[in-house]
């Protein structure tokens, strides 16, 4: 019997094995991947926002820029017209669909070389991160350094235009990136990303020590995951009904490819009661449903939330009944995924904490400040289409604490809709 049941374990790898499986080639292999799909996604969604027309050879640099976002990279805004003029931008917005493509890819590169593993020593996956994320910091550090260009301001052809040309004082504006927070903010996402794959696959091993957390934390984790994705999924549908039925195909691709996560994450915060502050002032154009610029477009900070939105319109009541019921279906997701022995009031207790990081993840991902201006001879910003402001901001007490009140009741409905569900039963050693 002795061969038997030893030939019923996982069988040892050779020394060396996990090194080749999931070593420096392999890292490279994640890292490069990685790379390629943000940049191709951030580059097709520039080009359908019009930005392949940028001058002096900027498209490129606008790309590299945008992914360094996507990772949470700062890049920083400047310009002048020498003695005449000074302009002045700012700019934080994280474009989350590239993001969301690059934690896919990460996150599946990681994981593939851990298949069909029950447990994996705290050292071994440590130095696979390891190697992974010290590729990703060269390239991290490689994407921040060509992401700067300057170009210059059109001012058109009146009075401004005829001045600026004839002192030679035309206005130039420019971004560059600050490479050591990009690379350590580059570094944090990556770490994240490593973490939740972790938490959230359910076949990924842990060292054996963690194994008596993953029937608290896995079913969790997998069920916000879930939940995140089936917004943008929603997102997406609704976006190619309208590039269909409305037209516009280019603008709807362009936030296809760089901010549907934006926006369909923005509905989820605000279908679970959550309040943003923002305005809208300038002619940013922005391709989004006409009930925000509604709401934002105030000389002062708008309050945005489920009820300015149906004042404006009442049929975004949807926003509500959506959340309830997608976010019934991942508590269902979460108890049916869980042992047997968890009770329900600890279903409710993993949900409210999950569900609490999710909002707080989500709307400091989700916040957007945006302005540019020029200054003539210091007298203030001049308006029409030399200025321009675009901010929303969460206010993350409120976002936070109904994720806790949302995520208790839901986990307790959750646990009750799953009792007659078959589920495993205690989580082996």
């Amino acid at each position: 019997m002795r061969p038997h049941i030893a030939s019923e374990r996982p069988a040892a790898a050779p020394a060396g094995r996990p090194s080749a499986r999931h070593g420096w080639p392999a890292a490279l292999a994640v890292v490069l991947a990685t790379s390629v799909a943000m940049l191709v996604v951030a580059a097709a969604g520039l080009w359908a926002a019009g930005a392949a027309d940028l001058p002096n050879g900027a498209f490129r640099p606008v790309v590299l820029a945008t992914v360094v976002t996507a990772v949470g990279g700062t890049v920083e805004l400047s310009g002048n017209a020498g003695e005449l003029a000074r302009t002045n931008a700012g700019l934080t917005v994280v474009p989350l669909s590239v993001t969301l493509v690059g934690a896919l890819v990460a996150a599946g590169g990681f994981l593939r070389p851990l298949r069909h593993r029950a447990v994996a020593g705290a050292g071994e996956l440590a130095g696979w991160a390891a190697r992974i994320a010290v590729l990703w910091l060269l390239a991290s550090i490689g994407l921040a350094s060509g992401a700067r260009h300057t170009f210059a301001v059109d001012v058109g052809n009146g009075v401004l235009g005829d001045l600026t040309g004839a002192l030679d004082a035309a206005p130039r504006a420019g971004f560059t990136t600050d490479v050591p927070r990009t690379a350590g903010f580059g570094l944090l996402w990556l770490a994240g990303m490593l973490l939740l794959a972790l938490l959230v696959s359910r076949g990924a091993p842990l060292p054996g020590r963690l194994l008596r957390f993953q029937a608290s934390v896995r079913p969790a984790a997998y069920a916000m995951v879930a939940l995140v994705l089936a917004y943008v999924v929603l997102a997406l549908v609704i976006a190619l009904v309208t590039m269909v039925t409305r037209g516009h195909a280019r603008q709807t691709l362009a936030v296809i490819l760089l901010g549907l996560p934006n926006l369909a994450w923005l509905a989820l915060t605000l279908g679970l009661g959550a309040t943003w502050k923002g305005r809208v002032d300038g002619p940013f154009g922005l391709p989004v449903p006409k009930v925000l610029t509604e709401v934002l477009g105030t000389p002062d900070m708008a309050t945005l939330n489920l009820r300015t939105i149906t004042a404006h319109d009442g049929r975004w009541w949807w926003l509500a009944w959506a959340a309830a019921v997608l976010l019934a279906a991942a508590a269902f997701l979460m108890a049916a995924r869980s042992p047997a022995r968890i009770r329900a009031w600890q279903h409710a207790l993993h949900l409210a904490v999950a569900l609490a990081l999710t909002m707080l993840t989500l709307c400091l991902a989700g916040r957007i400040a945006a302005h540019y201006g020029l200054a003539l001879l210091g007298i203030g910003d001049l308006g029409g289409n030399l200025s321009g402001e675009l901010r929303l901001e969460p206010v993350l007490w409120s976002a936070v604490g109904l994720g806790v009140l949302w995520g208790l009741v839901a986990g307790f409905l959750g646990a009750l809709l799953a009792r007659p569900v078959h589920r495993r039963g205690e989580v082996a050693a």
